[in-house]
């Protein structure tokens, strides 16, 4: 991000993005999760689906956001999160013919990567508020991939509620970050 749109992240027009966005993306996320854990724990191919929807929706969702914010040139740690999550997308795609393994191996480096560019936009935006819980999420996502890494060569046979508390915490995350803009908005009111 420039230092033009971290100028621009405190005008109340893109805090007020902001807070739609994480409030979005937690929604969308309790809604993935309420889908994985009742008919995607027990269709397989309900559950392929959602392993794919999961980085494509990241995908969309940095995209969206960063064009919002300023473009993709001025948020390159989101243009880069988007692509890895389209990548994701495509890897999940191939790695569900060879298995839960492969595939929880697939979400721990995405995991992990997209953990770290989080984390670098948390930082870059820090002036719009709200963001230590982003760079908290980024972190926590850094080392979820390396359990999902550590897990991916395990004996167990991993499903989709795998993924869940991942999921979770990332709801758990935008929603704090939602509330505290929303908590700042009231009180410059």
């Amino acid at each position: 991000m420039s230092s033009q749109t971290l100028q621009q992240s405190a005008r109340p027009d893109l805090l007020r993005w902001l807070q739609t966005y994480y409030f979005m993306r937690a929604g969308v996320t309790v809604v993935w999760i309420a889908a994985a854990l009742t008919i995607g724990a027990r269709v397989p191919s309900i559950a392929a689906a959602l392993m794919l929807a999961y980085p494509a929706w990241d995908a969309i969702a940095n995209i969206g956001d960063a064009q919002r914010s300023g473009g993709l040139i001025n948020n390159p740690s989101q243009a880069l999160n988007a692509a890895i999550s389209i990548i994701t997308t495509i890897a999940v795609f191939f790695a569900l013919a060879s298995g839960p393994h492969a595939v929880i191996a697939v979400f721990g480096v995405w995991a992990m990567l997209s953990g770290v560019l989080q984390l670098v936009t948390g930082i870059r935006r820090r002036n719009a508020g709200g963001q230590w819980a982003m760079i908290l999420s980024g972190l926590q996502s850094t080392l979820a991939g390396i359990f999902f890494i550590k897990s991916a060569t395990g004996t167990g046979d991993p499903g989709i509620t795998a993924i869940v508390p991942y999921a979770a915490f990332g709801a758990f995350y935008f929603l704090v970050s939602a509330f505290w803009l929303a908590s700042r908005s009231a009180r410059q009111q």
